[in-house]
């Protein structure tokens, strides 16, 4: 969730919109995600998020190496290299997971969920490379700040499977918040900003309900 500082230095503006969105539509207020994070998550449900967090968020160049490269908002240089700077971190923290937690559990329909992940990535890339000033922003912007949801699960998962749980590697969310509200400058940014932000949280909610449904089918 959005730190209370940082959401208390920006209510306006544009950080201001990417909290509200955040607040509504964040990976947080996903019931499967809580589930995740509860003692009472099955070691393949566990397993099976690591993987799909992985596919979605696992490869390189991430969201904002592609913003950063495309150079749509050239002063948003520093923040982006910042971020893309600590998902290095991140994505060995995945990959390390990855191993800890063996295979996929097998899934009926895994053929349509990789397609489904594979459509989602392409979907946060396209935002990350859009030419529309403050949609990459946006979407990096949500992505820093649902990853601390996120978090939550990987950090179950390293203590449930034996691993390390590895430090946090991303801006604060009071820097993010700085740096989006400088970046949010116009009203037309401040739309491209929020609508980055709007699809990036609703990708993530899609992972998430393909996740409770993947634990579903398992089950039945």
């Amino acid at each position: 969730m959005v730190s209370d500082i940082a959401r208390a230095g920006w209510q306006d503006g544009a950080w201001g919109l990417v909290t509200r969105l955040g607040d509504a539509d964040g990976s947080a207020t996903h019931r499967y995600l809580s589930h995740l994070i509860g003692g009472d998550a099955a070691a393949r449900d566990l397993s099976d998020a690591v993987h799909a967090l992985c596919a979605v968020h696992g490869h390189q160049p991430g969201i904002a190496d592609e913003a950063l490269t495309h150079g749509v908002q050239p002063e948003a240089a520093d923040w982006l290299d910042a971020v893309a700077s600590g998902f290095v971190a991140e994505r060995a923290y995945l990959a390390t997971l990855t191993a800890a937690v063996g295979p996929a559990p097998s899934t009926p329909a895994q053929a349509a969920s990789e397609a489904a992940m594979i459509g989602q990535r392409h979907t946060l890339d396209t935002l990350a490379r859009s030419g529309r000033r403050g949609c990459a922003t946006g979407a990096v912007a949500a992505l820093v700040t649902d990853w601390r949801s996120i978090r939550g699960v990987l950090d179950r998962a390293a203590r449930r499977f034996g691993a390390d749980v590895a430090p946090d590697s991303l801006p604060l969310d009071a820097e993010t918040a700085t740096w989006v509200g400088m970046l949010g400058g116009t009203p037309g940014v401040e739309r491209a900003i929020s609508f980055g932000a709007q699809q990036l949280f609703a990708q993530h909610r899609g992972l998430f309900d393909l996740l409770e449904a993947r634990a579903s089918a398992r089950d039945a």
